[in-house]
């Protein structure tokens, strides 16, 4: 079979499993654009995968799946299927994978059989599911918005789109710092507190998508391509420490000779400080404390932004900084901002920027609303419970009065879950989850605050005038504050457009643009820096 029509048939399989009930389409294609279809013969289809971690996850979870559509596209005969891993597959499968696949695909998987026929072969042998491997997500990585790379880097990414978003469960309660070293088997290590945090449990959107593809790029080769130092960054509560915690433990689990150490930046001025004590009775005090990150073949520094005005620690940092990009060792950096705007040398902005770094951004709805589900998909695995559910429509309100911190997410679905099991509640209302989490989402419920409270919030914010704000002036310094305004009042209050523009002394319409203009403006950085700050500020009041 020509490889066209080979590609069509793919494709035909592709959107077949997709359609059917319980193939989660957010993760369709962060599994099936790995896949490359090699032969297709009556009765038996080969693939292949670009890691052995792709081949056993799809062997596992989606081969029955792919085996019926295979029969319902071939007149019902049985299909044997094989999927073998060639590392050279994973560009060929970006560029013709299922392009007819619906955008909304999800992870899918297949399994493969003890034979290796060739591509002609159409040997009649029962597939079988290979052993677990760890069950981290294993996406191809895309150049995408709100990533900055050194110009090499593009040599590094295969072209393939991403997956919409992998529904899974993130666990946010984090072990306390300290914890024991983790040995892996091969005699490494990995230092910093365990965490069951991982590619395949984190959800991803499009504000997170480029933050999870280079995480993911460097865990699967650390100290190799452009990405080093990888520089994480974002809000708290977007999933920074998330994707420090799944690159540690993928590491662990696929390459276990190698040593990570993960360290809060504020436990690591605590160990300087302590080393400084200890120096009078123990010389190598300050020689052990180097020597602890020194040794290690991957490095990851949570919140490194503490590290400002510590000029000392960061000179310990930067030397070992230094010694470990020399060695082509990994380093990993988070933070709640972007490396020029951290407080510190110009040398250290330079050296933190110089591999790849990229922005997590708060989530949209479509995001918010997987995370809740994945909440919910978790608590029932965790008490096997198979009938339980959380109306659409609570979910729905939950996602969207919640603010950004997938934390505060979190907190409002455990109440619910509470309300419903515990306390006996199971026909829960939108009307009963609006009363239970009044005063839950960032500073009580926003049905208080009033257009002209938001008005006199941006007016302070910008240093307008309000008779400038709601007047004639087309000047770009009042037109700019006074879109936002009309943004947030849409967006935290939900009245209608005509009600905002009385407010302004526009119309409808007038608003209505004004929406869609910042809508569109939040794409830069800077723009949805503001807003998040001021939606902060006005949920304070």
């Amino acid at each position: 079979m020509d490889s066209v029509k080979l590609n069509e048939n793919w494709n035909e399989v592709c959107n077949l499993v997709c359609s059917y009930e319980g193939v989660e389409p957010s993760q369709f294609k962060a599994f099936f654009y790995r896949l490359q279809p090699q032969a297709l013969s009556e009765g038996f289809l080969m693939l292949t995968s670009d890691n052995d971690f792709i081949k056993s996850w799809v062997e596992r979870h989606y081969l029955d799946a792919i085996r019926r559509a295979l029969s319902q596209l071939h007149g019902g005969i049985p299909f044997t299927v094989i999927i073998e891993v060639d590392p050279g597959s994973a560009a060929s499968a970006a560029a013709t994978g299922p392009s007819g696949v619906s955008t909304a695909g999800a992870v899918q998987t297949v399994a493969s059989s003890s034979a290796t026929p060739g591509p002609s072969a159409a040997p009649v042998i029962e597939a079988r599911p290979a052993d677990p491997l760890p069950t981290q997500a294993s996406p191809a990585i895309v150049p995408g918005m709100g990533a900055s790379l050194p110009d090499q880097a593009a040599t590094y990414y295969p072209p393939a789109e991403r997956g919409e978003d992998a529904r899974a469960l993130p666990p946010l309660d984090f072990p306390a710092p300290g914890a024991a070293p983790c040995a892996n088997a091969a005699g490494g290590a990995a230092e910093g507190p365990s965490s069951t945090l991982t590619f395949e449990n984190f959800v991803i959107g499009d504000s997170n998508r480029m933050a999870y593809s280079m995480a993911l790029n460097v865990a699967e080769q650390p100290g190799h391509g452009p990405l080093n130092p990888l520089f994480i960054y974002g809000k708290s509560g977007l999933g920074k420490t998330h994707l420090m915690f799944a690159i540690q433990n993928y590491i662990r689990e696929t390459q276990p000779q190698l040593r990570t150490v993960y360290v809060d930046s504020s436990d690591m001025l605590t160990d300087y400080m302590e080393a400084g004590a200890a120096h009078d009775k123990e010389k190598s005090s300050y020689k052990n404390f180097k020597a602890r990150y020194e040794e290690a073949d991957v490095l990851l520094i949570d919140d490194i932004q503490y590290l400002q005005g510590k000029k000392q620690t960061l000179d310990i940092v930067f030397q070992i900084f230094n010694s470990l990009i020399n060695q082509r060792k990994q380093i990993i950096l988070s933070a709640d901002r972007a490396p020029k705007n951290i407080d510190i040398d110009e040398r250290y902005h330079s050296r933190f920027s110089q591999g790849g770094t990229v922005d997590i951004q708060p989530p949209e709805i479509e995001t918010k609303l997987g995370i809740v589900k994945s909440f919910i998909d978790e608590y029932c695995r965790t008490e096997g419970l198979e009938h339980f559910s959380i109306p659409q429509d609570v979910q729905m309100y939950i996602a969207e009065n919640s603010s950004s911190n997938i934390r505060e997410l979190k907190g409002a679905v455990t109440k619910v879950i509470y309300q419903m099991t515990v306390l006996q509640q199971p026909n829960f209302s939108v009307a009963d989850v609006r009363s239970l989490l009044e005063n839950h989402f960032s500073g009580g419920a926003s049905r208080n605050l009033s257009i002209e409270d938001i008005q006199k919030e941006v007016e302070a914010f910008f240093k307008v005038k309000h008779s400038d704000l709601v007047g004639k002036s087309r000047a770009r310094q009042i037109t700019y504050p006074r879109q936002i305004a009309m943004y947030l009042c849409r967006q935290i209050l939900d009245v209608p457009f005509n009600a905002i523009g009385e407010k302004f002394n526009r119309d409808h319409s007038t608003v209505l643009h004004a929406v869609k203009q910042v809508e569109e403006m939040m794409k830069q950085r800077e723009v949805q820096e503001e807003i998040e700050t001021l939606t902060q500020i006005i949920r304070e009041i």
